[in-house]
């Protein structure tokens, strides 16, 4: 009864106020509460077995940015950014992750993500291979030896279908960490790796570590960036006619991808838009040379990209034709990439296409059987701060409650409410673009006052100058719903997502099956 009273109260509130952009009062606030305690009680854990698992990783996708792209979402959509929701922000189960890596206090991606899906914390550079391994070992008997399972790869011995989704290129650290052991992340093609190596480079590992003799039959779905380290340098891009692959040993991988596993490869919009999910057993789609185009740039590519959402639809179309179910790894690789360029408009567009992803995949899987986990690695140095104004847009200036002018710092500029703690910095050049510099320039470079902060192309001031920006070490969010996902609480170290995926999936210690779909764990 006081439920439907403070309802009532609300919309009366509403009526009386019209549309104006903060129509609320101290009823809204209890309405929200009493709503969402109602909510929290009719939680029930899901401990069936998963019959599928997506792993959305939103690269650099700190707490920060997320807090920033809720709200840069919603004043995009001309509503309430504050009060406004990212589609895995719905999710109900959340814990904290521990980001810091074997060796490190602020880590990079390629431990961070072994450690999301083997289970085993290694040192900086490493890709599934555990700690003893030394960064840029050459010898391909210590990388064996010392490897570690991937939750992608028991997938595969398993007979499941699997495949990984990036904006970034396929042979990044985060995807290659799925599927790839190596002690460099830098080695992503055999014209990286040094003289006295015999260490295997990572994007053949995509195809000589499946099938005919190895492990499972191969990802069925491989979607992203970076054609060039699947070509020959003696093959021209398709797309860039003065850009050639980057492979010495004459391989040409998405050929081989096509021939050993009966795939289909393609390289741009109009051949990705043809494929039939039905009708298609494995599919390589590789649409730049190296990282896929910022979501906000892709209208203005020359052959056309698909945008995460839509690879991840149909990925999930081609991966759910299997009855032993799939494993996915979606990643937004490049909401990293824009933060450390210091373009917070990027960073943030493409954590809400990350979204836009995440949305896709819940209107499409049946949550009673399938577990969706959305994290990050590690997380960035953006910092959202000073007083702005309740709905003051989230790139622009600062401007105080009541107030109608700019807030001053101390040296009597306005200042941003996003700023980077480290990086290259902010430079406006003589058309009044702003751009980056080859030398870093930290602190207060600009008077702001006429300057369009809210501008795609802005980099925002640094406190420290540095040539990129950094990773930020805070421990970062892992949202998650479907089976086992009330398994995710507190503070966790970042390895234990590992263990509730293979949990939800029936594996045992071992990585056998040991409950089918239907039994409860």
């Amino acid at each position: 009864m006081r439920l439907f009273s403070l309802k009532l109260i609300a919309i009366i509130t509403l009526l009386v106020l019209g549309s104006n952009t903060f129509a609320e009062d101290a009823n809204t606030w209890a309405l929200d509460g009493e709503t969402a305690l109602s909510a929290a009680k009719k939680l029930e854990p899901n401990t069936r077995r998963a019959k599928n698992v997506i792993l959305f990783l939103g690269d650099g996708m700190g707490i920060s940015t997320i807090t920033a792209s809720r709200i840069f979402d919603g004043q995009q959509k001309n509503t309430d950014g504050e009060r406004n929701k990212l589609s895995f922000e719905a999710l109900p189960y959340l814990a904290l992750s521990k980001t810091y890596s074997a060796n490190q206090q602020t880590s990079d991606s390629a431990p961070t993500m072994s450690a999301i899906v083997t289970g085993v914390k290694t040192n900086d550079g490493l890709l599934s291979v555990n700690q003893s391994v030394e960064r840029s070992e050459p010898s391909n008997a210590v990388i064996q030896t010392n490897k570690v399972t991937t939750v992608l790869e028991l997938a595969e011995a398993r007979g499941m279908s699997t495949g990984v989704v990036t904006t970034a290129r396929a042979t990044h650290a985060t995807p290659a960490a799925t599927y790839a052991h190596t002690s460099n992340r830098d080695w992503e093609a055999d014209s990286q790796i040094p003289a006295g190596s015999d260490v295997k480079d990572i994007a053949p590992q995509l195809i000589d570590n499946f099938g005919k003799g190895a492990m499972g039959d191969g990802l069925e779905v491989v979607l992203g960036g970076g054609r060039s380290y699947f070509l020959p340098n003696t093959v021209t891009d398709p797309e860039y006619p003065t850009t050639k692959g980057k492979r010495k040993d004459g391989r040409d991988l998405t050929l081989e991808f096509q021939s050993k596993f009966g795939g289909q490869y393609v390289w741009n919009k109009t051949q990705f838009d043809a494929i039939n999910p039905a009708s298609t057993k494995k599919i390589l789609g590789l649409f730049e040379p190296s990282h896929m185009q910022y979501d906000y740039d892709r209208p203005a590519d020359t052959a056309g990209e698909p945008s995460l959402a839509e690879m991840t639809d149909k990925a999930i179309d081609i991966l759910s034709k299997n009855k032993n179910g799939y494993f996915l790894m979606v990643e937004g690789g490049r909401i990293d990439h824009a933060s450390h360029a210091g373009n917070a408009y990027r960073t943030l567009s493409e954590t809400v296409a990350f979204s836009d992803a995440v949305k896709k995949a819940l209107e499409k899987v049946d949550m009673n059987d399938t577990l969706i986990i959305v994290t990050a690695d590690h997380s960035h140095t953006l910092t959202i701060a000073g007083y702005p104004k309740r709905g003051n847009p989230i790139l622009g200036k600062v401007i105080s409650p009541g107030k109608i002018t700019l807030d001053k710092a101390a040296d009597g500029r306005p200042y941003t409410t996003i700023s980077f703690a480290n990086g290259v910095g902010y430079y406006q050049n003589q058309a009044g673009d702003a751009v980056l510099t080859q030398t870093p320039r930290a602190g207060r470079i600009e008077d702001m006052s006429a300057v369009n902060t809210e501008d795609p192309n802005f980099h925002q001031e640094v406190t420290v100058p540095l040539s990129s920006e950094t990773h930020g070490g805070e421990d970062v969010a892992i949202f998650a719903g479907g089976p086992n996902a009330y398994l995710f609480h507190g503070v966790q170290e970042q390895s234990y997502i590992y263990y509730v995926m293979k949990d939800a999936l029936g594996f045992d210690k071992n990585g056998d099956v040991c409950k089918k779909p239907s039994e409860k764990h």
